[in-house]
Protein backbone atom coordinates (compact mmCIF):
# COMPACT_ATOMS: atom_id res chain seq x y z
CA UNK A 1 0.00 0.00 0.00
CA UNK A 2 2.70 2.48 1.04
CA UNK A 3 4.78 1.42 -1.96
CA UNK A 4 2.00 2.47 -4.37
CA UNK A 5 1.86 6.02 -3.01
CA UNK A 6 5.65 6.19 -2.83
CA UNK A 7 5.95 5.32 -6.51
CA UNK A 8 3.27 7.86 -7.43
CA UNK A 9 4.92 10.57 -5.35
CA UNK A 10 6.24 12.42 -8.36
CA UNK A 11 2.69 13.34 -9.40
CA UNK A 12 1.35 14.68 -6.09
CA UNK A 13 4.57 16.08 -4.65
CA UNK A 14 4.37 19.36 -6.69
CA UNK A 15 0.92 20.02 -5.18
CA UNK A 16 1.60 18.71 -1.66
CA UNK A 17 1.35 22.19 -0.10
CA UNK A 18 -2.38 22.11 -0.85
CA UNK A 19 -2.68 18.89 1.15
CA UNK A 20 -0.80 20.52 4.02
CA UNK A 21 -3.15 23.51 3.87
CA UNK A 22 -6.11 21.16 3.85
CA UNK A 23 -4.85 19.20 6.87
CA UNK A 24 -4.06 22.41 8.77
CA UNK A 25 -7.57 23.76 8.18
CA UNK A 26 -8.96 20.36 9.13
CA UNK A 27 -7.34 20.63 12.57
CA UNK A 28 -9.26 23.84 13.27
CA UNK A 29 -12.50 22.39 11.88
CA UNK A 30 -12.16 19.31 14.11
CA UNK A 31 -11.35 21.38 17.20
CA UNK A 32 -14.40 23.58 16.61
CA UNK A 33 -16.55 20.47 16.18
CA UNK A 34 -15.51 19.33 19.67
CA UNK A 35 -16.38 22.74 21.11
CA UNK A 36 -20.05 21.75 21.05
CA UNK A 37 -19.80 19.18 23.88
CA UNK A 38 -17.89 21.67 26.03
CA UNK A 39 -20.53 24.37 25.51
CA UNK A 40 -23.29 21.81 26.05
CA UNK A 41 -21.66 20.86 29.37
CA UNK A 42 -21.75 24.52 30.49
CA UNK A 43 -25.40 24.89 29.48
CA UNK A 44 -26.41 21.85 31.54
CA UNK A 45 -24.26 22.62 34.60
CA UNK A 46 -24.49 26.42 34.73
CA UNK A 47 -27.83 27.21 33.10
CA UNK A 48 -30.12 24.24 33.74
CA UNK A 49 -28.76 22.96 37.09
CA UNK A 50 -27.31 26.16 38.58
CA UNK A 51 -30.18 28.30 37.14
CA UNK A 52 -27.87 30.96 35.70
CA UNK A 53 -30.27 31.65 32.86
CA UNK A 54 -28.59 34.91 31.87
CA UNK A 55 -25.68 32.89 30.44
CA UNK A 56 -27.91 31.02 27.96
CA UNK A 57 -27.92 33.69 25.17
CA UNK A 58 -24.13 34.01 25.37
CA UNK A 59 -23.59 30.25 25.24
CA UNK A 60 -26.11 29.91 22.39
CA UNK A 61 -24.27 32.62 20.41
CA UNK A 62 -20.97 30.83 21.08
CA UNK A 63 -22.43 27.61 19.65
CA UNK A 64 -23.69 29.53 16.61
CA UNK A 65 -20.32 31.24 16.16
CA UNK A 66 -18.49 27.90 16.41
CA UNK A 67 -20.85 26.45 13.77
CA UNK A 68 -20.19 29.34 11.38
CA UNK A 69 -16.42 29.13 11.86
CA UNK A 70 -16.48 25.37 11.47
CA UNK A 71 -18.47 25.72 8.24
CA UNK A 72 -15.86 28.13 6.88
CA UNK A 73 -12.99 25.85 7.80
CA UNK A 74 -14.83 22.83 6.37
CA UNK A 75 -15.32 24.58 3.03
CA UNK A 76 -11.69 25.71 2.93
CA UNK A 77 -10.10 22.35 3.75
CA UNK A 78 -12.39 20.53 1.30
CA UNK A 79 -11.51 23.02 -1.45
CA UNK A 80 -7.79 22.61 -0.76
CA UNK A 81 -8.15 18.82 -0.78
CA UNK A 82 -10.11 18.90 -4.04
CA UNK A 83 -7.47 21.15 -5.60
CA UNK A 84 -4.75 18.71 -4.49
CA UNK A 85 -6.54 15.64 -5.84
CA UNK A 86 -7.70 17.22 -9.10
CA UNK A 87 -4.30 18.66 -10.03
CA UNK A 88 -2.59 15.38 -9.21
CA UNK A 89 -5.15 13.56 -11.37
CA UNK A 90 -4.60 16.09 -14.17
CA UNK A 91 -0.83 15.53 -14.19
CA UNK A 92 -1.20 11.77 -13.90
CA UNK A 93 -3.75 11.59 -16.72
CA UNK A 94 -1.45 13.60 -18.99
CA UNK A 95 1.50 11.33 -18.20
CA UNK A 96 -0.55 8.18 -18.76
CA UNK A 97 -1.75 9.46 -22.13
CA UNK A 98 1.80 10.50 -23.05
CA UNK A 99 3.05 7.05 -22.03
CA UNK A 100 0.40 5.27 -24.11
CA UNK A 101 1.26 7.39 -27.15
CA UNK A 102 4.96 6.55 -26.78
CA UNK A 103 4.44 2.80 -26.55
CA UNK A 104 5.40 0.67 -29.59
CA UNK A 105 3.02 -1.50 -31.56
CA UNK A 106 3.89 -4.68 -29.66
CA UNK A 107 2.53 -3.11 -26.46
CA UNK A 108 -0.91 -2.80 -28.04
CA UNK A 109 -0.64 -6.33 -29.39
CA UNK A 110 -0.96 -7.61 -25.81
CA UNK A 111 -3.51 -5.23 -24.22
CA UNK A 112 -7.19 -4.54 -24.74
CA UNK A 113 -8.50 -1.10 -25.60
CA UNK A 114 -11.42 -1.37 -23.19
CA UNK A 115 -9.11 -2.25 -20.31
CA UNK A 116 -6.92 0.78 -21.06
CA UNK A 117 -10.01 2.98 -21.16
CA UNK A 118 -11.09 1.59 -17.79
CA UNK A 119 -7.70 2.42 -16.29
CA UNK A 120 -7.68 5.93 -17.76
CA UNK A 121 -11.16 6.70 -16.39
CA UNK A 122 -12.47 4.56 -13.51
CA UNK A 123 -9.10 3.66 -11.96
CA UNK A 124 -7.67 7.14 -12.23
CA UNK A 125 -10.86 8.64 -10.80
CA UNK A 126 -10.76 6.24 -7.83
CA UNK A 127 -7.24 7.42 -7.02
CA UNK A 128 -8.19 11.08 -7.51
CA UNK A 129 -11.21 10.77 -5.22
CA UNK A 130 -9.09 9.31 -2.44
CA UNK A 131 -6.48 12.05 -2.72
CA UNK A 132 -9.19 14.72 -2.80
CA UNK A 133 -11.49 13.39 -0.06
CA UNK A 134 -10.37 10.02 1.33
CA UNK A 135 -7.03 11.20 2.72
CA UNK A 136 -8.76 14.07 4.54
CA UNK A 137 -11.39 11.66 5.79
CA UNK A 138 -8.80 9.37 7.37
CA UNK A 139 -6.95 12.37 8.84
CA UNK A 140 -10.23 13.71 10.21
CA UNK A 141 -10.92 10.35 11.86
CA UNK A 142 -7.49 10.35 13.53
CA UNK A 143 -7.91 13.95 14.74
CA UNK A 144 -11.38 13.31 16.12
CA UNK A 145 -10.17 10.23 17.98
CA UNK A 146 -7.13 12.05 19.43
CA UNK A 147 -8.98 15.25 20.34
CA UNK A 148 -12.06 13.36 21.49
CA UNK A 149 -10.15 11.00 23.79
CA UNK A 150 -8.20 13.94 25.19
CA UNK A 151 -11.44 15.77 26.00
CA UNK A 152 -12.92 12.58 27.51
CA UNK A 153 -9.94 12.05 29.82
CA UNK A 154 -10.25 15.66 30.96
CA UNK A 155 -13.90 14.97 31.90
CA UNK A 156 -13.68 11.53 33.51
CA UNK A 157 -10.81 9.05 33.44
CA UNK A 158 -12.90 5.93 34.15
CA UNK A 159 -15.34 6.57 31.35
CA UNK A 160 -12.47 7.43 29.00
CA UNK A 161 -10.81 4.09 29.86
CA UNK A 162 -14.02 2.26 28.89
CA UNK A 163 -14.03 4.00 25.50
CA UNK A 164 -10.29 3.41 25.01
CA UNK A 165 -10.76 -0.32 25.53
CA UNK A 166 -13.16 -0.38 22.59
CA UNK A 167 -10.72 1.29 20.17
CA UNK A 168 -8.34 -1.69 19.67
CA UNK A 169 -11.32 -3.91 18.84
CA UNK A 170 -12.42 -1.48 16.14
CA UNK A 171 -8.85 -1.07 14.84
CA UNK A 172 -8.15 -4.81 14.58
CA UNK A 173 -11.49 -5.36 12.86
CA UNK A 174 -10.76 -2.57 10.37
CA UNK A 175 -7.30 -3.97 9.51
CA UNK A 176 -8.61 -7.49 9.00
CA UNK A 177 -11.44 -6.13 6.88
CA UNK A 178 -9.01 -4.14 4.71
CA UNK A 179 -6.77 -7.19 4.17
CA UNK A 180 -9.72 -9.17 2.85
CA UNK A 181 -11.22 -6.30 0.86
CA UNK A 182 -8.08 -5.36 -1.11
CA UNK A 183 -7.85 -8.50 -3.31
CA UNK A 184 -11.60 -8.33 -3.83
CA UNK A 185 -11.35 -4.82 -5.25
CA UNK A 186 -8.43 -5.85 -7.41
CA UNK A 187 -10.70 -8.47 -8.93
CA UNK A 188 -13.48 -5.90 -9.36
CA UNK A 189 -11.11 -3.63 -11.31
CA UNK A 190 -9.88 -6.47 -13.52
CA UNK A 191 -13.35 -7.81 -14.31
CA UNK A 192 -14.51 -4.27 -15.11
CA UNK A 193 -11.60 -3.93 -17.56
CA UNK A 194 -12.56 -7.22 -19.24
CA UNK A 195 -16.19 -6.11 -19.40
CA UNK A 196 -15.28 -2.77 -21.00
CA UNK A 197 -12.97 -4.52 -23.48
CA UNK A 198 -15.81 -6.79 -24.58
CA UNK A 199 -18.20 -3.87 -25.06
CA UNK A 200 -15.61 -1.87 -27.01
CA UNK A 201 -14.76 -4.84 -29.24
CA UNK A 202 -18.43 -5.57 -29.92
CA UNK A 203 -19.18 -1.98 -30.90
CA UNK A 204 -16.12 -1.83 -33.18
CA UNK A 205 -17.12 -5.10 -34.86
CA UNK A 206 -20.88 -4.59 -34.91
CA UNK A 207 -21.06 -5.07 -38.70
CA UNK A 208 -19.30 -8.41 -38.50
CA UNK A 209 -21.51 -9.50 -35.62
CA UNK A 210 -24.69 -8.66 -37.50
CA UNK A 211 -23.50 -10.08 -40.82
CA UNK A 212 -22.99 -13.48 -39.16
CA UNK A 213 -26.16 -13.17 -37.03
CA UNK A 214 -24.09 -13.62 -33.86
CA UNK A 215 -25.96 -11.13 -31.68
CA UNK A 216 -27.14 -13.84 -29.28
CA UNK A 217 -23.60 -15.23 -28.99
CA UNK A 218 -22.19 -11.79 -28.17
CA UNK A 219 -24.98 -11.19 -25.65
CA UNK A 220 -24.11 -14.49 -23.96
CA UNK A 221 -20.42 -13.56 -23.80
CA UNK A 222 -21.35 -10.20 -22.30
CA UNK A 223 -23.57 -11.86 -19.70
CA UNK A 224 -20.67 -14.10 -18.63
CA UNK A 225 -18.34 -11.10 -18.24
CA UNK A 226 -21.04 -9.07 -16.55
CA UNK A 227 -21.68 -12.01 -14.24
CA UNK A 228 -18.00 -12.11 -13.24
CA UNK A 229 -18.10 -8.38 -12.48
CA UNK A 230 -21.35 -8.82 -10.53
CA UNK A 231 -19.90 -11.74 -8.54
CA UNK A 232 -16.82 -9.70 -7.61
CA UNK A 233 -19.02 -6.86 -6.38
CA UNK A 234 -21.20 -9.26 -4.42
CA UNK A 235 -18.10 -10.71 -2.72
CA UNK A 236 -17.26 -7.18 -1.57
CA UNK A 237 -20.86 -6.74 -0.41
CA UNK A 238 -20.62 -9.91 1.67
CA UNK A 239 -17.61 -8.41 3.47
CA UNK A 240 -19.40 -5.11 3.99
CA UNK A 241 -22.51 -6.67 5.46
CA UNK A 242 -20.42 -8.33 8.15
CA UNK A 243 -18.32 -5.26 8.90
CA UNK A 244 -21.01 -2.60 9.28
CA UNK A 245 -23.19 -4.47 11.82
CA UNK A 246 -20.14 -5.23 13.97
CA UNK A 247 -19.05 -1.58 13.96
CA UNK A 248 -22.59 -0.45 14.81
CA UNK A 249 -22.92 -3.04 17.58
CA UNK A 250 -19.56 -2.00 19.08
CA UNK A 251 -20.56 1.66 19.05
CA UNK A 252 -23.93 1.01 20.65
CA UNK A 253 -22.31 -1.24 23.22
CA UNK A 254 -19.99 1.62 24.13
CA UNK A 255 -22.94 4.02 24.52
CA UNK A 256 -24.75 1.57 26.81
CA UNK A 257 -21.59 1.03 28.87
CA UNK A 258 -21.07 4.80 29.25
CA UNK A 259 -24.71 5.35 30.22
CA UNK A 260 -24.53 2.62 32.87
CA UNK A 261 -21.17 3.64 34.34
CA UNK A 262 -21.81 7.35 33.94
CA UNK A 263 -25.28 7.10 35.43
CA UNK A 264 -23.88 5.31 38.45
CA UNK A 265 -21.22 8.03 38.88
CA UNK A 266 -23.84 10.80 38.62
CA UNK A 267 -26.13 9.07 41.15
CA UNK A 268 -23.24 8.78 43.58
CA UNK A 269 -22.26 12.42 43.02
CA UNK A 270 -18.89 11.53 41.53
CA UNK A 271 -19.70 13.21 38.23
CA UNK A 272 -21.83 16.17 37.12
CA UNK A 273 -24.80 15.56 34.84
CA UNK A 274 -23.43 18.14 32.42
CA UNK A 275 -20.15 16.22 32.21
CA UNK A 276 -22.04 13.01 31.41
CA UNK A 277 -24.13 14.73 28.71
CA UNK A 278 -20.98 16.26 27.23
CA UNK A 279 -19.19 12.91 27.42
CA UNK A 280 -22.03 11.20 25.52
CA UNK A 281 -21.95 14.00 22.97
CA UNK A 282 -18.21 13.42 22.40
CA UNK A 283 -18.83 9.68 22.16
CA UNK A 284 -21.45 10.17 19.45
CA UNK A 285 -18.98 12.48 17.70
CA UNK A 286 -16.52 9.58 17.73
CA UNK A 287 -19.01 6.87 16.72
CA UNK A 288 -20.07 8.59 13.49
CA UNK A 289 -16.53 8.75 12.01
CA UNK A 290 -15.82 5.24 13.29
CA UNK A 291 -18.91 3.97 11.50
CA UNK A 292 -17.49 5.57 8.34
CA UNK A 293 -14.20 3.77 8.83
CA UNK A 294 -15.32 1.04 6.45
CA UNK A 295 -16.20 3.61 3.79
CA UNK A 296 -12.84 5.32 4.23
CA UNK A 297 -11.01 1.99 4.04
CA UNK A 298 -13.08 1.21 0.95
CA UNK A 299 -11.80 4.41 -0.69
CA UNK A 300 -8.24 3.62 0.36
CA UNK A 301 -8.42 0.03 -0.89
CA UNK A 302 -9.91 1.08 -4.22
CA UNK A 303 -7.27 3.80 -4.59
CA UNK A 304 -4.44 1.32 -3.94
CA UNK A 305 -5.90 -1.25 -6.35
CA UNK A 306 -6.39 1.50 -8.96
CA UNK A 307 -2.88 2.85 -8.37
CA UNK A 308 -1.38 -0.59 -8.97
CA UNK A 309 -3.16 -0.82 -12.33
CA UNK A 310 -2.02 2.69 -13.30
CA UNK A 311 1.56 1.85 -12.35
CA UNK A 312 1.42 -1.11 -14.73
CA UNK A 313 1.08 1.43 -17.53
CA UNK A 314 3.63 3.87 -16.14
CA UNK A 315 6.18 1.10 -15.48
CA UNK A 316 5.79 -0.49 -18.91
CA UNK A 317 9.25 -0.59 -20.52
CA UNK A 318 9.98 1.72 -23.43
CA UNK A 319 11.99 -0.44 -25.85
CA UNK A 320 12.16 2.40 -28.39
CA UNK A 321 14.07 4.76 -26.11
CA UNK A 322 17.26 6.07 -27.70
CA UNK A 323 20.35 5.80 -25.52
CA UNK A 324 22.84 8.58 -26.05
CA UNK A 325 22.44 11.55 -28.41
CA UNK A 326 19.65 10.96 -30.95
CA UNK A 327 20.31 11.48 -34.64
CA UNK A 328 18.09 14.03 -36.35
CA UNK A 329 18.78 15.23 -39.88
CA UNK A 330 17.13 15.80 -43.23
CA UNK A 331 16.70 12.32 -44.63
CA UNK A 332 18.03 11.35 -48.08
CA UNK A 333 16.24 8.00 -48.02
CA UNK A 334 18.97 5.35 -48.45
CA UNK A 335 17.85 2.16 -46.68
CA UNK A 336 20.04 -0.83 -45.81
CA UNK A 337 18.77 -4.07 -44.24
CA UNK A 338 21.62 -6.18 -42.89
CA UNK A 339 20.86 -9.72 -41.71
CA UNK A 340 17.51 -8.67 -40.24
CA UNK A 341 15.51 -11.19 -38.23
CA UNK A 342 12.22 -10.43 -36.50
CA UNK A 343 9.99 -12.19 -33.98
CA UNK A 344 6.49 -11.68 -32.63
CA UNK A 345 6.92 -13.03 -29.14
CA UNK A 346 8.74 -16.33 -29.60
CA UNK A 347 7.55 -16.85 -33.17
CA UNK A 348 10.08 -15.95 -35.90
CA UNK A 349 8.49 -14.07 -38.80
CA UNK A 350 11.59 -12.86 -40.67
CA UNK A 351 15.03 -14.36 -41.05
CA UNK A 352 18.29 -12.98 -42.45
CA UNK A 353 16.82 -10.30 -44.74
CA UNK A 354 19.52 -8.27 -46.48
CA UNK A 355 19.11 -5.67 -49.25
CA UNK A 356 19.93 -2.06 -50.09
CA UNK A 357 17.57 0.60 -51.43
CA UNK A 358 19.34 3.64 -52.83
CA UNK A 359 17.81 7.05 -52.27
CA UNK A 360 14.97 7.68 -54.72
CA UNK A 361 14.50 4.01 -55.68
CA UNK A 362 11.18 2.21 -55.69
CA UNK A 363 11.25 -1.13 -53.88
CA UNK A 364 8.34 -3.50 -54.39
CA UNK A 365 7.53 -6.30 -51.95
CA UNK A 366 5.55 -9.21 -53.29
CA UNK A 367 4.59 -12.50 -51.76
CA UNK A 368 1.78 -14.65 -50.51
CA UNK A 369 -0.23 -13.70 -47.43
CA UNK A 370 1.87 -13.95 -44.27
CA UNK A 371 5.19 -13.75 -46.12
CA UNK A 372 6.40 -10.87 -43.93
CA UNK A 373 5.91 -7.90 -46.26
CA UNK A 374 4.18 -5.60 -43.73
CA UNK A 375 6.59 -6.69 -41.01
CA UNK A 376 9.52 -5.57 -43.14
CA UNK A 377 8.23 -2.04 -43.75
CA UNK A 378 7.10 -1.71 -40.12
CA UNK A 379 10.77 -1.83 -39.15
CA UNK A 380 11.53 1.42 -41.03
CA UNK A 381 9.65 3.83 -38.72
CA UNK A 382 10.37 1.55 -35.72
CA UNK A 383 6.84 0.36 -35.22
CA UNK A 384 8.75 -2.76 -34.20
CA UNK A 385 12.45 -3.38 -33.58
CA UNK A 386 14.59 -6.10 -35.09
CA UNK A 387 15.49 -9.20 -33.12
CA UNK A 388 18.83 -9.45 -34.92
CA UNK A 389 20.70 -7.49 -37.57
CA UNK A 390 20.12 -3.82 -38.30
CA UNK A 391 18.05 -1.42 -40.36
CA UNK A 392 19.95 1.69 -41.40
CA UNK A 393 18.70 4.88 -43.02
CA UNK A 394 21.35 7.15 -44.50
CA UNK A 395 23.99 5.05 -42.77
CA UNK A 396 22.48 5.45 -39.29
CA UNK A 397 20.73 2.64 -37.43
CA UNK A 398 17.06 3.52 -36.99
CA UNK A 399 17.50 2.80 -33.27
CA UNK A 400 19.86 5.77 -33.10
CA UNK A 401 17.50 8.18 -34.86
CA UNK A 402 15.34 10.60 -32.93
CA UNK A 403 11.98 8.86 -33.12
CA UNK A 404 10.01 11.99 -34.01
CA UNK A 405 12.51 13.07 -36.68
CA UNK A 406 12.48 9.55 -38.11
CA UNK A 407 8.70 9.23 -38.36
CA UNK A 408 8.09 12.75 -39.65
CA UNK A 409 10.09 11.83 -42.76
CA UNK A 410 8.46 8.44 -43.36
CA UNK A 411 4.83 8.36 -44.51
CA UNK A 412 2.93 5.09 -44.27
CA UNK A 413 -0.37 4.32 -45.97
CA UNK A 414 -1.85 1.25 -44.33
CA UNK A 415 -4.01 -1.36 -45.98
CA UNK A 416 -6.78 -0.49 -43.52
CA UNK A 417 -6.61 3.32 -43.24
CA UNK A 418 -7.86 5.12 -40.15
CA UNK A 419 -9.70 8.43 -40.42
CA UNK A 420 -10.45 10.73 -37.50
CA UNK A 421 -13.93 12.02 -36.68
CA UNK A 422 -13.25 15.46 -38.14
CA UNK A 423 -13.31 17.13 -41.56
CA UNK A 424 -11.76 15.66 -44.68
CA UNK A 425 -9.43 18.67 -44.79
CA UNK A 426 -8.18 17.96 -41.25
CA UNK A 427 -7.70 14.28 -42.05
CA UNK A 428 -5.58 15.03 -45.11
CA UNK A 429 -3.65 17.78 -43.31
CA UNK A 430 -3.08 15.64 -40.20
CA UNK A 431 0.62 15.23 -40.83
CA UNK A 432 1.02 18.85 -41.95
CA UNK A 433 -1.48 20.99 -39.98
CA UNK A 434 -0.22 24.24 -41.51
CA UNK A 435 -1.04 23.13 -45.06
CA UNK A 436 -3.19 25.44 -47.18
CA UNK A 437 -6.42 24.36 -48.83
CA UNK A 438 -4.70 24.50 -52.20
CA UNK A 439 -1.95 22.15 -51.03
CA UNK A 440 -4.58 19.75 -49.68
CA UNK A 441 -6.40 19.88 -53.02
CA UNK A 442 -3.23 19.07 -54.92
CA UNK A 443 -2.52 16.08 -52.67
CA UNK A 444 -6.13 14.88 -53.08
CA UNK A 445 -5.84 15.24 -56.86
CA UNK A 446 -2.66 13.11 -56.89
CA UNK A 447 -4.51 10.43 -54.90
CA UNK A 448 -7.50 10.62 -57.28
CA UNK A 449 -9.65 11.80 -54.36
CA UNK A 450 -10.38 15.39 -55.40
CA UNK A 451 -13.32 14.50 -57.66
CA UNK A 452 -15.44 12.68 -55.09
CA UNK A 453 -14.49 15.11 -52.28
CA UNK A 454 -15.62 18.15 -54.25
CA UNK A 455 -18.94 16.46 -55.00
CA UNK A 456 -19.73 16.21 -51.28
CA UNK A 457 -22.12 18.85 -49.87
CA UNK A 458 -19.42 20.61 -47.83
CA UNK A 459 -16.44 19.57 -49.93
CA UNK A 460 -13.21 19.45 -47.94
CA UNK A 461 -15.08 20.63 -44.85
CA UNK A 462 -17.34 17.57 -44.82
CA UNK A 463 -17.29 15.83 -41.46
CA UNK A 464 -16.16 12.22 -41.52
CA UNK A 465 -18.10 9.77 -39.34
CA UNK A 466 -16.45 7.72 -36.61
CA UNK A 467 -13.61 5.60 -38.06
CA UNK A 468 -14.48 6.96 -41.51
CA UNK A 469 -18.07 5.71 -41.57
CA UNK A 470 -19.98 7.23 -44.46
CA UNK A 471 -17.10 6.70 -46.91
CA UNK A 472 -16.36 3.63 -48.97
CA UNK A 473 -13.19 1.63 -48.41
CA UNK A 474 -11.67 3.03 -51.60
CA UNK A 475 -12.50 6.60 -50.64
CA UNK A 476 -10.85 6.15 -47.24
CA UNK A 477 -7.76 4.70 -48.87
CA UNK A 478 -7.49 7.64 -51.25
CA UNK A 479 -7.83 10.16 -48.41
CA UNK A 480 -5.13 8.31 -46.47
CA UNK A 481 -2.94 8.35 -49.57
CA UNK A 482 -3.45 12.11 -49.95
CA UNK A 483 -2.49 12.51 -46.29
CA UNK A 484 0.81 10.73 -46.93
CA UNK A 485 1.51 12.69 -50.12
CA UNK A 486 0.98 16.02 -48.32
CA UNK A 487 3.70 15.14 -45.78
CA UNK A 488 6.26 15.24 -48.60
CA UNK A 489 8.24 12.41 -46.98
CA UNK A 490 11.70 11.20 -47.88
CA UNK A 491 10.43 7.60 -47.64
CA UNK A 492 6.94 6.60 -48.72
CA UNK A 493 5.47 3.24 -47.71
CA UNK A 494 2.36 1.98 -49.50
CA UNK A 495 1.10 -1.10 -47.66
CA UNK A 496 -1.35 -2.46 -50.24
CA UNK A 497 -2.73 1.07 -50.30
CA UNK A 498 -4.95 0.56 -53.36
CA UNK A 499 -6.48 -2.78 -52.43
CA UNK A 500 -9.94 -1.28 -51.83
CA UNK A 501 -10.23 0.69 -55.09
CA UNK A 502 -11.48 -0.58 -58.42
CA UNK A 503 -9.07 -1.42 -61.23
CA UNK A 504 -9.57 1.75 -63.22
CA UNK A 505 -9.10 3.97 -60.14
CA UNK A 506 -6.01 1.99 -59.20
CA UNK A 507 -4.59 2.59 -62.66
CA UNK A 508 -5.18 6.35 -62.33
CA UNK A 509 -3.58 6.42 -58.87
CA UNK A 510 -0.56 4.50 -60.15
CA UNK A 511 -0.09 7.03 -62.93
CA UNK A 512 -0.26 9.88 -60.40
CA UNK A 513 2.11 8.07 -58.04
CA UNK A 514 4.78 7.97 -60.71
CA UNK A 515 5.12 11.72 -60.20
CA UNK A 516 4.83 11.49 -56.42
CA UNK A 517 7.53 8.82 -56.12
CA UNK A 518 10.10 10.76 -58.09
CA UNK A 519 13.00 11.79 -55.86
CA UNK A 520 11.86 9.79 -52.84
CA UNK A 521 12.45 6.21 -51.72
CA UNK A 522 9.23 4.25 -52.02
CA UNK A 523 8.27 0.84 -50.68
CA UNK A 524 5.24 -0.72 -52.32
CA UNK A 525 3.50 -3.76 -50.89
CA UNK A 526 1.01 -5.29 -53.24
CA UNK A 527 -0.61 -8.55 -54.19
CA UNK A 528 -1.11 -7.45 -57.80
CA UNK A 529 1.88 -7.58 -60.11
CA UNK A 530 0.54 -4.58 -62.01
CA UNK A 531 1.27 -2.46 -58.91
CA UNK A 532 4.93 -3.48 -58.66
CA UNK A 533 6.18 -4.12 -62.18
CA UNK A 534 7.70 -0.62 -62.60
CA UNK A 535 9.79 -0.88 -59.40
CA UNK A 536 13.57 -0.56 -59.49
CA UNK A 537 13.79 -3.65 -57.30
CA UNK A 538 11.20 -6.31 -56.65
CA UNK A 539 11.74 -8.42 -53.53
CA UNK A 540 9.73 -11.64 -53.47
CA UNK A 541 9.23 -12.89 -49.92
CA UNK A 542 8.20 -16.31 -48.71
CA UNK A 543 7.96 -17.24 -45.02
CA UNK A 544 10.01 -14.27 -43.91
CA UNK A 545 12.85 -14.74 -46.40
CA UNK A 546 13.74 -13.07 -49.69
CA UNK A 547 13.52 -15.87 -52.24
CA UNK A 548 13.81 -13.72 -55.39
CA UNK A 549 14.95 -10.22 -56.27
CA UNK A 550 15.26 -8.25 -59.49
CA UNK A 551 13.18 -6.31 -62.01
CA UNK A 552 9.90 -7.38 -63.52
CA UNK A 553 11.34 -8.79 -66.75
CA UNK A 554 14.12 -10.67 -64.97
CA UNK A 555 11.79 -12.31 -62.47
CA UNK A 556 9.24 -13.13 -65.14
CA UNK A 557 11.89 -15.03 -67.08
CA UNK A 558 12.33 -17.49 -64.19
CA UNK A 559 9.56 -19.94 -65.04
CA UNK A 560 9.94 -21.86 -61.77
CA UNK A 561 10.05 -18.86 -59.47
CA UNK A 562 7.34 -17.68 -57.10
CA UNK A 563 7.02 -14.40 -59.00
CA UNK A 564 6.16 -16.18 -62.24
CA UNK A 565 3.70 -18.41 -60.41
CA UNK A 566 1.88 -15.36 -58.98
CA UNK A 567 1.94 -13.71 -62.42
CA UNK A 568 0.42 -16.78 -64.08
CA UNK A 569 -2.37 -16.93 -61.48
CA UNK A 570 -3.24 -13.29 -62.08
CA UNK A 571 -3.06 -13.71 -65.87
CA UNK A 572 -5.59 -16.51 -65.54
CA UNK A 573 -7.85 -13.98 -63.80
CA UNK A 574 -7.42 -11.68 -66.81
CA UNK A 575 -8.33 -14.47 -69.19
CA UNK A 576 -11.41 -15.30 -67.12
CA UNK A 577 -12.59 -11.69 -67.21
CA UNK A 578 -11.98 -11.47 -70.96
CA UNK A 579 -13.92 -14.68 -71.69
CA UNK A 580 -16.80 -13.46 -69.51
CA UNK A 581 -17.10 -10.23 -71.48
CA UNK A 582 -15.84 -7.81 -68.84
CA UNK A 583 -16.27 -4.05 -69.03
CA UNK A 584 -14.23 -2.14 -71.57
CA UNK A 585 -12.38 -0.17 -68.89
CA UNK A 586 -11.54 -3.26 -66.84
CA UNK A 587 -10.35 -5.16 -69.90
CA UNK A 588 -8.20 -2.24 -70.94
CA UNK A 589 -6.54 -2.02 -67.55
CA UNK A 590 -6.03 -5.78 -67.32
CA UNK A 591 -4.62 -5.84 -70.83
CA UNK A 592 -2.14 -3.16 -69.92
CA UNK A 593 -1.16 -5.17 -66.88
CA UNK A 594 -0.69 -8.35 -68.87
CA UNK A 595 1.45 -6.56 -71.40
CA UNK A 596 3.60 -5.13 -68.66
CA UNK A 597 2.80 -1.49 -69.50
Amino acid sequence: MIDVFRRLRGFYQPHIRWLYWSLGLLVFATALGLAYPYLLKRIVNQVIIAHHYAQLPTLALMILGAAVLKGGFNWSYQYAGQYFGSHTGYDLRNQLYRKLNRQPFQYYDSVHTGDLMSRMTADLDALRMFLAFGANGLASLVLIVVFGLGLMYSMNVWLAVVVTCLMPILAVTAVRFDNRLHPTYQRIRKTLGVLNSGVQENIMGVRTVKSFAKEDNEISKFQVRNGAYFAANMDATQLWKRFFPFIEFTGNFGVVAIVLVGGWLVMHHQMNLGDLVAFLSVLWTLIWPMSNLGFLLNNLTQAVAAGERLLEILDAPDPLAVTGPAHAAVMRGEVVFSGVSMKYGDEPVMEDVTFTARAGETIALLGLTGAGKSTLVNLLPRFYDVAAGSVQIDGVDVRAWDLQALRRQIAVVFQEPFLFSTTIFSNIAYGNPEATLEAVRQAAAMADAAEFIEQLPDGYHTLVGERGLGLSGGQKQRIALARAILMNPAILVLDDATSAVDMETEYKIQQALQRVMQGRTTFIIAHRISSVKRADQILVLDRGRIVQRGRHEELLADEHGLYRRIFDMQFQDFAAVASAGGSVGALRVLSQRGNGE
